[in-house]
């Protein structure tokens, strides 16, 4: 069912709920006056008949008289009945009863009128009041019967009044409501025909938001938000692209040129090495991107790596010997700050491998690009967090690289003399992510430049998780 019927509906329905329950109400209250009014008239007519049976006395002149005047004012209430009892109960008047049985009640209506002074029931649509009388003079229940023909009728009336104006009530609502909802609709057909229309190839098209600041207004911005990432995620994809299938022709071209030129004419033993040695050192060139491309492809799927509890300081000692192995040059200094009482606050939750492969690319990073080739690595513990700082000095990194460093293959000005592919910090920023933590830089002549990783604990990863 489409949403606009959905809302006529619910319009519709609200809309007979509130004209039911005023219909009802009405007609109940109405039907309460009905019955407290005609209850009042036999009273009255009670109380009169019982007045003249106690000031003429049990006898048959009484007997007549009142029988002549129930005559006379039958008129005024419809299908008239009225008997009196004395106080053994017994009937010593009675008027128009013979042919309605209905109106003589049993011994238990008799008690409690004497009790209560009235009681009022209805039998077969008639209302009946036994009213009990007393004077000085007699002691009578006066039961007195009629037909209110002329508030059934009105009561009649106003039903059949609340029933049409019900039916014209739902008939307006459903126009009303779908009048409704079709403008209530429109906005929403408008974003959908907008986002149908949207492809791959005009991402930069937005959805008109208009100028109500309502919901209809955040969704159209939350898509029109939610493209622009898209838009930014395939300039990232294709440049991404563009880069790796530029990197990797370009060791397969110099292979290719070098083994065209070698097999121009004969060479000697001395040759021939240079050229294997060059192709090996492209080989291992592509060897090199391949891993990181697949590394980084690996952290794009969260849920094929296997995750425990990972010792972050054996980690970062695993990474100083390893990064010192790869050049004489290079000296890691690793600094760990106030012991925890709890050795549990080193454990992370987390893939040691990957961990291992983010935190070593920063510390390659740091002896590759610093003037002296040290890396300063800090290992900090606060509020439930790992902290981890890389620290050297060498070339500063302006913010506008700052804003683009952590993109993959992007190598800024100074890094253009220096082998690498621009895939390190990239990678390293994904792994970080995938450990629900955070990695920034700040970079200063004074300072230095320092990279700091932010790793929840273990205790900290399970609550976000």
């Amino acid at each position: 069912m489409k949403i606009k019927f959905k809302i006529t509906a619910l319009f519709a329905l609200l809309v007979t709920i509130i004209l039911l329950v005023l219909s009802i109400s009405v007609h109940y209250f109405t039907s309460l006056q009905r019955t407290d009014s005609f209850k009042r008239r036999l009273k009255g007519r009670a109380n009169n008949d019982g007045q003249l049976f106690s000031y003429f006395g049990d006898s048959d002149s009484t007997r007549a008289i009142l029988h002549a005047i129930d005559s006379a004012s039958a008129f005024t209430l419809n299908e008239k009945s009225v008997a009196i009892f004395n106080y053994l109960d017994k009937p010593v008047y009675t008027y128009n009863v013979a042919s309605i049985d209905s109106i003589l009640p049993d011994k238990e209506i008799l008690k409690q009128a004497r009790l209560k002074h009235e009681v009022y029931y209805t039998r077969r649509k008639r209302d009946i009041l036994a009213y009990h009388y007393t004077d000085s003079r007699s002691r009578v229940v006066v039961v007195v019967g009629g037909y209110d023909i002329d508030g059934w009728h009105r009561l009649k009336d106003l039903r059949d009044i609340l029933l049409t104006c019900l039916f014209i009530g739902i008939a307006i609502a459903l126009v009303v409501g779908y009048a409704f909802s079709v403008q209530l609709v429109k906005p929403i057909k408008q974003i959908i025909y907008d986002v149908k229309h949207i492809t791959s190839q005009n991402l930069t098209q937005h959805i008109n938001a208009g100028s109500t600041q309502d919901e209809l207004n955040q969704l159209a911005n939350t898509f029109n938000e939610l493209l622009d990432r898209l838009q930014e995620s395939f300039l990232i994809q294709r440049r991404f692209i563009s880069n790796a299938s530029h990197e990797l022709s370009t060791p397969l071209t110099a292979i290719s040129s070098q083994l065209e030129v070698t097999l121009q004419k004969e060479r000697d033993i001395k040759e021939y090495k240079g050229v294997i040695n060059s192709v090996h050192e492209d080989v291992r060139q592509m060897q090199q991107l391949t891993k990181s491309l697949l590394e980084i492809a690996k952290t794009g799927t969260q849920g094929s790596i296997e995750l425990s509890e990972v010792r972050i300081d054996e980690v970062l000692l695993k990474v100083t010997a390893d990064v010192q192995k790869n050049s004489e040059e290079y000296k890691v200094i690793l600094q760990f700050g106030d012991f925890p009482d709890d050795e549990r606050a080193f454990l992370v939750f987390g893939n040691s491998e990957l961990l291992y492969s983010s935190l070593r690319n920063i510390a390659d990073n740091g002896c590759k690009f610093s003037f002296d080739h040290h890396v300063m690595i800090n290992l900090l513990f606060e509020n439930d967090n790992v902290i981890v700082q890389f620290k050297n000095y060498g070339d500063t990194i302006t913010e506008e690289e700052a804003e683009h460093i952590f993109l993959p293959f992007y190598r800024s000005a100074n890094a253009t003399p220096i082998k690498g592919f621009g895939l390190g910090l990239a990678l390293a920023k994904r792994i970080i992510n995938l450990h629900k933590g955070n990695i920034k830089v700040q970079s200063s002549h004074e300072t230095g430049t320092v990279f700091t990783i932010v790793l929840p604990s273990l205790k900290a990863f399970a609550a976000k998780a």
